[in-house]
């Protein structure tokens, strides 16, 4: 008989036995604007029909509907833990929980997020008593499984855990009240599922950001509801048919550190470059504007150098060369998070003096000997900028070789004289430091090992 013996299953119904469905619970709104795309309620649970492609996935919501939604919105309801809860911050470090603490500046406002050591958490929870300061507990374990803060308080599981210290403080510094609200959700992959060509008139535009090599930035609104920022490409600056084909590519680019491209208008003239919005602007005027406050907590500086660190990685990661790293193209947003900007740009700029190392524009004093005397570009050299970075950062803001001319800079530069430590910085931060400025590319550190070694140095200094 066709399909097997009676009584057993045909290989096609096995096949479907296997593949069992997938559910996914959504993270966040999300607000369909485009066809196709579908709208997402917190909490809700959605089944994935089609998740072949990395960031856009088909999925049919309870009433049967169906269209794309940002795959980075969801999480499997199998893998959801801690996720469904408002009070869970995940990765965030130390230096962040308690800048988003203080902001919120409301008595027992909490975050549970990961320990620096795999596996295990950390609860950071803002008191004003007896003067406004964040306290960070460890989430143990006992030998049954049981999780406490004080082992005169076992319980079951984290969040029955945080339920029993939002009655009493039971050691705590104070009891557990309310955690921050109206977090910001990630950007998405492009504006809609496959789009990345956007009509210009779907965009309002506003007030100024500021202006660069390129052109002229300011914010806008997408179709009324999304904040962007739109650069505005100054024609003639850039070689705009590659670049419009690689826009293809960058959009698919995307991480927490990374300022997402969501488009780009190529119809008419000038181009406009679609991405996300960044209220702190550049990190260098950020450095700068906050000095003062920044200065003191080396924590914080830090872990601005390792997100920083963790967006390069990424970009290595996918063989994408940066080519004119700084902290001048380098954004700050809300929660104190930093992205960088501006990759793979340098590529198609028409400028002369801006791609050649011999040119004014050109950012010597980013860059290592082998760009330098061959132009010779690669994942290392953005190593040795992300070096001079890290200098920016602890320097909040300073010129690095101060007010020395190009051509001093080139001569130092081959003799190997790299820049000296920042006051504010620990010797071990400078250590890591140094390896960015190895003569030789080949000898330098990936970031990916540097992205570690800077996450050991942390823990080291700051203790979680």
């Amino acid at each position: 008989m066709p399909g097997g013996t009676p009584g057993t299953p045909s290989s096609k119904t096995k096949d479907k036995i296997m593949m069992r469905t997938k559910v996914v619970v959504a993270l966040y709104p999300f607000r369909a604007i485009e066809g196709g795309d579908l709208s997402l309620e917190k909490g809700a649970e959605y089944e994935v029909l089609d998740d072949s492609q990395e960031h856009w996935w088909k999925v049919k919501d309870e009433h049967g509907s169906i269209g794309y939604i940002p795959s980075n919105y969801v999480k499997e309801k199998e893998l959801l833990g801690l996720q469904k809860y408002e009070w869970y911050v995940g990765d965030m470090s130390r230096q962040r929980a308690e800048s988003l603490l203080k902001q919120e500046d409301k008595e027992g406002c909490f975050v549970v997020r990961n320990s620096s050591t795999k596996g295990l958490y950390t609860l950071s929870l803002y008191t004003k008593v007896p003067h406004p300061h964040v306290k960070h507990y460890h989430i143990k374990q006992n030998t049954r499984g049981e999780f406490y803060l004080s082992e005169k308080h076992c319980c079951g599981s984290i969040p029955d855990l945080v339920n029993y210290h939002r009655h009493n403080s039971g050691g705590l510094a104070s009891r557990l009240k309310t955690s921050p609200c109206d977090r910001p959700v990630p950007p998405t992959a492009g504006l809609s599922h496959d789009k990345w060509e956007i009509d210009p008139a779907e965009l309002h535009l506003l007030e100024e950001l500021g202006s660069g090599q390129f052109g002229v930035v300011r914010r806008g609104k997408w179709r009324g509801s999304i904040d962007v920022a739109v650069k505005m490409m100054k024609e003639g600056t850039m070689s705009e048919d590659d670049f419009i084909e690689e826009a293809k590519v960058m959009t698919k680019l995307q991480h927490q550190n990374l300022v997402q491209l969501y488009g780009v208008c190529s119809k008419d003239r000038p181009i406009y470059i679609v991405t996300e919005y960044m209220r702190h602007g550049s990190l260098l005027n950020y450095l700068r504007r906050h000095e003062a406050t920044l200065g003191a907590n080396v924590g914080l500086l830090l872990d601005m150098c390792i997100q920083v660190c963790k967006g390069m990685a990424y970009l290595e990661r996918h063989n994408y060369i940066h080519r004119d790293l700084a902290a001048r193209n380098c954004l700050v947003g809300s929660e104190n998070v930093v992205k960088v900007a501006d990759f793979g740009l340098a590529r198609y700029v028409l400028d002369d003096q801006y791609t050649s190392s011999g040119g004014t524009k050109f950012p010597i004093k980013w860059a290592p000997p082998e760009v330098l005397n061959y132009t010779r570009f690669s994942s290392k050299s953005d190593v040795w900028a992300y070096g001079v970075l890290m200098w920016e950062v602890f320097t909040c803001g300073k010129m690095p070789y101060g007010r020395l001319k190009n051509t001093e800079v080139v001569e130092r530069v081959q003799r190997g004289i790299i820049l000296e430590r920042p006051k504010a910085c620990f010797k071990e931060v400078y250590e890591v430091m140094r390896k960015c400025w190895a003569h030789c590319p080949e000898v330098r550190p990936s970031f990916r090992v540097l992205k570690e070694q800077l996450i050991s140095v942390s823990q080291g200094l700051l203790n979680d």
